[in-house]
C-alpha cells in the first residue's frame, strides 16, 4: 500500500552555514536512492525539512513493497553450455546451481543470438523488495554522502564511536502511521522526535502519521521544520516591525539566521544616536557580519538607530533579550567609532609611504609599486578619453591607501567605501574621493559601473593592471579555478567599455598596460592571450544579450580593436538576418570567401573592359551604384543601414554565380573577375563577416 514516508536524523545543532546544503543532500539521497530502487511513483512528493537541531524529508505515494521484476540472465554461451552431441555440460550443471536452478530443464532456457554466437538466457521474476529492505541501505549511503564540512567523532551511549557532523540522537522513520524498522549511527528507528529545546511542552514528541509531521512539530514542539516556511516568516515579521522603515536583508544573512532558529521572532532593540556620526557602512557591517542583526534606514537610505533581531525564544516579556542584544552590540559599534576616529588622524596621502611593506605579490612588488603603475596606467586612459588625467592619476595615487587604516584592517570588505569617506575628510576633490570606491566597480555580475570619469578611468586601470600582471606571471585561470578574479575583471573593462561606450582599442590599452611593466624583471609580455581571453569573455556577454552564435562570431570573426560600438554592429546582423535576402547572400559571401583563401585576387579594381558575361557586368554596375550609399551609411555608423542596403545585390550576386565561371581559363579574365569579387567582399564585410550566417 502507498504511503507518505518519513525520515527525521534528530541531532545536536548543526553548522548553519551548512544547513541548507545539509537538508538538500539528506532529502535528495533519500529520494534518489528509493527512486532507483522503484519504491516511488512518478508523481510522490518531496519536501525537505532541516532545522538546527534536525535534518528530514517526507515522500509521498511510497510503495510498501516494491514491484516485482522481470529478469533476463545470461547463463553461457551455447558453445559452451552444450557438447559435440548437444548435451548439457558440466559448466552449465555448474552454473544452474549457482543460479539455485540445479534441476531447471535446458529447454526452459531462452536460446538467443549474443553478438555473433548465440546463448542460453535464464527468464524469471524477481519478487519485489520491502520497503525497510530498501530503505536501510539507501539511508546509509545518503549519510555516507552528505556534504559535511568537517566530521566530528563521538561516543555512543553504548561505548561505540561514531563519526557524523554533530551527535545524533534520535531516528524517526514512519510509512504512513507504521514504524519502518531501520538503523543508523547506532540508532534504531521509532516515532518519537524531540520539539524546540526550550518551547515545546517538554518530553518526546511522537508522530502519529507521516503525514502529521509538520503539523505535529509545530503544535507540540514549536518547531517549523520547513526551512523556506521559517524563512519566510522571519521575512514577514521583519517587514511587519520595520513599519515605515527599510529592512536590509540580504539573502545571505536570512538564510544564516533561518539555519539558527527553529521558532523565529523578531525583537526591536536601539543604540545610542552618537554612532549614526560613524559611516553607516561600518555599523550595517558590523551589526550584520558580527551579531546577524537586521539594520533598518528611513526612506532615503540613511541608518536608523534601531535594529531589528532574530530571536528562538517567545516570551511576553522580551526585555531581558532586548537589552542583552543592545549591550552585545554595543562595544562592537564603539569599537568602528573609535576606528574612525583614529583613522581620521591621519591623511590617505600620509600613508602612501607604508604601502612599500605591504606585498601585492611576490613576484610583481609592493601595493607601493602597483600604485605607481596605476597612477601611470590611469593617467593614460584618461587622456585617451579626454578627462582630466591629472584627477585620475590622484585617484589612482590614494585608490589603496585606506588598505592600511584600522577600519578596513578590521572589515576588509570597506575597502574603498572608507577611502571615499577619508578622501572627503582630507579634502580631496568629489572625483578623487569616490575613485576610491568606484575603482573596485563592477564587483559582481550586475553591479554598478563607476559614475565619473575618474573612478571610471582608475577603474580601468586596476582592472588591466591586474589582468596584465597575474597573466605574466603565469597564473591566468585554469577550469574552474581564478584565484585573482580574472574573469571578472575581464568582465568589468567590457561592462565599462560597452555600456559606456567608451572610444578604446583593447589593444592601445594593453600596450600601455604592458608599458607600466617596464623593467620589471621576468616580466613576459601577454597581451595576445589576454586579448583572447577578453574576446571570449565578450562571446559570453553577447550571447546573454539574445545575439546568436553565428552573429556574435559574424562581428568577431572582423578581429575588432574598438568594442564600443560592437553592439551596434550586432543589431545591424541581427536586422540583416531577417531580411529574406539574407540568406543568399551570406552562402554567397561564403563562396567568395572560400575562393579567395585558395587564389589571391589581382590588387586593384576590376577593368570594364574585361567584363564580358552580362552578368558580370550587371554585377560591377550594381556594386558602383550601391557602394557610395554603404560607404555613407557605414562612415556615420549607419550599420543597419550598411547591410540592409547589400540586400540590393542579392540578385545580381545570384546571376553571377550562376552564369559566370570565375576561374576560367583566360588569366586575365580569371584575374579581372577575382578582383570584382574582392571588391564585392571588402564591401559586402564592412560591418562583420556576414559569411558566418550562412548555415
Amino acid at each position: 500500500m502507498n504511503q507518505t514516508l518519513l525520515v527525521e536524523l534528530f541531532t545536536e545543532e548543526l553548522p548553519p552555514k551548512a544547513l541548507a546544503k545539509l537538508g538538500a543532500a539528506f532529502a535528495n539521497g533519500i529520494v534518489s536512492g528509493l527512486k532507483a530502487r522503484d519504491f516511488l511513483e512518478d508523481d510522490s512528493v518531496v519536501t525537505p525539512y532541516a532545522t538546527p537541531r534536525r535534518l528530514a524529508v517526507t515522500i509521498t505515494k511510497v510503495r510498501a513493497t516494491s514491484p516485482d521484476k522481470p529478469v533476463r540472465e545470461k547463463v553461457l554461451p551455447v558453445s559452451v553450455a552444450l557438447d559435440a552431441d548437444g548435451k548439457p555440460t558440466a559448466p552449465l550443471a555448474k552454473k544452474l546451481a549457482a543460479l539455485g536452478r540445479p534441476d531447471l530443464p535446458i529447454d526452459q532456457l531462452e536460446r538467443a543470438p549474443d553478438g555473433k554466437a548465440e546463448s542460453f538466457f535464464l527468464n524469471y521474476t524477481a519478487a519485489g523488495s520491502a520497503l525497510a529492505a530498501g530503505l536501510q541501505p539507501v539511508l546509509e549511503e545518503t549519510l555516507t554522502k552528505l556534504p559535511i564540512p568537517k566530521v566530528m567523532s563521538y561516543q555512543r551511549p553504548d561505548g561505540a564511536t561514531v563519526q557524523f557532523v554533530r551527535p545524533a540522537h534520535k531516528l524517526v522513520a514512519l510509512h504512513g502511521e507504521a514504524v519502518v524498522p531501520i538503523g543508523a549511527l547506532g540508532l534504531a528507528a521509532d516515532r518519537e522526535t524531540a520539539g524546540h529545546r526550550f518551547l515545546s511542552h517538554g518530553g518526546a514528541i511522537k508522530i502519529a502519521h507521516a503525514d502529521q509531521y509538520a503539523a505535529t512539530l509545530e503544535a507540540e514542539g514549536k518547531v517549523i521544520p520547513n526551512v523556506e516556511a521559517r524563512k519566510e516568516k522571519i521575512r514577514a515579521a521583519l517587514l511587519a516591525k520595520a513599519g515605515a522603515d527599510q529592512v536590509l536583508m540580504p539573502e545571505a544573512l536570512l538564510d544564516e539566521v533561518t539555519a539558527l532558529v527553529e521558532w523565529p521572532v523578531v525583537y526591536e532593540c536601539r543604540f545610542e544616536e552618537q554612532y549614526l556620526a560613524v559611516p553607516q557602512e561600518c555599523l550595517i557591517l558590523t551589526m550584520q557580519t558580527n551579531q546577524k542583526y537586521f539594520a533598518l534606514t528611513d526612506a532615503a537610505g540613511k541608518l536608523r538607530s534601531r535594529f531589528l533581531i532574530v530571536s528562538n525564544l517567545e516570551t511576553d516579556d522580551p526585555r531581558h533579550i532586548i537589552g542583552g542584544n543592545e549591550r552585545v552590540v554595543r562595544p562592537r559599534l564603539s569599537d568602528a567609532k573609535f576606528f574612525f576616529e583614529q583613522d581620521k588622524k591621519k591623511t590617505l596621502e600620509s600613508r602612501l609611504l607604508h604601502l612599500s611593506n605591504v606585498v601585492y605579490h611576490n613576484k610583481l612588488g609592493t601595493q607601493a609599486e602597483r600604485t605607481d603603475r596605476l597612477m601611470a596606467l590611469a593617467e593614460k586612459i584618461a587622456t585617451r578619453l579626454g578627462y582630466d588625467a591629472a584627477q585620475a592619476k590622484r585617484g589612482a595615487m590614494l585608490a589603496k591607501a585606506d588598505l592600511l587604516t584600522d577600519m578596513v584592517g578590521e572589515f576588509p570588505e570597506l575597502q574603498g567605501i572608507m577611502g571615499t569617506y577619508y578622501a572627503r575628510h582630507d579634502g580631496e576633490s568629489e572625483e578623487v574621493a569616490m575613485a576610491a570606491s568606484e575603482h573596485y566597480q563592477p564587483r559582481f555580475a550586475g553591479d554598478a559601473l563607476p559614475t565619473t570619469n575618474t573612478g571610471t578611468a582608475v577603474a580601468l586601470a586596476d582592472k588591466l593592471e591586474t589582468l596584465v600582471g597575474i597573466w605574466s606571471i603565469g597564473l591566468q585561470p585554469t577550469g574552474d579555478k581564478d584565484p585573482f578574479a580574472l574573469r571578472r575583471h575581464a568582465l568589468g573593462v567590457l561592462r565599462m567599455i560597452l555600456e559606456k561606450r567608451l572610444p578604446l582599442a583593447i589593444s592601445e590599452l594593453l600596450a600601455d598596460a604592458v608599458s607600466t611593466f617596464a623593467g620589471h624583471a621576468g616580466f613576459k609580455d601577454p597581451s595576445v592571450e589576454v586579448t583572447a581571453f577578453i574576446l571570449d569573455r565578450l562571446r559570453g556577454i553577447l550571447r546573454e544579450r539574445g545575439f546568436s552564435p553565428n552573429e556574435v562570431e559574424a562581428v568577431l570573426a572582423m578581429n575588432p580593436d574598438r568594442l564600443d560600438d560592437i553592439v551596434q554592429r550586432l543589431e545591424a546582423v541581427q536586422a540583416f538576418a531577417a531580411l529574406p535576402e539574407s540568406a543568399s547572400l551570406a552562402a554567397a559571401n561564403k563562396r567568395i570567401t572560400n575562393i579567395l583563401k585558395k587564389t589571391e585576387a589581382p590588387a586593384g579594381a576590376a577593368k570594364a573592359e574585361l567584363l564580358q558575361d552580362a552578368a558580370e557586368q550587371a554585377l560591377a554596375a550594381q556594386i558602383e551604384r550601391v557602394r557610395p550609399e554603404v560607404e555613407a551609411a557605414f562612415a556615420r555608423a549607419d550599420f543597419t543601414g550598411t547591410l540592409k542596403t547589400l540586400a540590393q545585390l542579392r540578385d545580381a550576386v545570384d546571376a553571377f554565380f550562376n552564369d559566370v565561371m570565375v576561374m576560367a581559363d583566360d588569366l586575365a579574365l580569371r584575374n579581372n573577375r577575382l578582383a570584382l569579387l574582392a571588391s564585392l567582399h571588402g564591401m559586402m564585410n564592412r560591418v562583420a563577416d556576414i559569411s558566418k550566417l550562412a548555415a
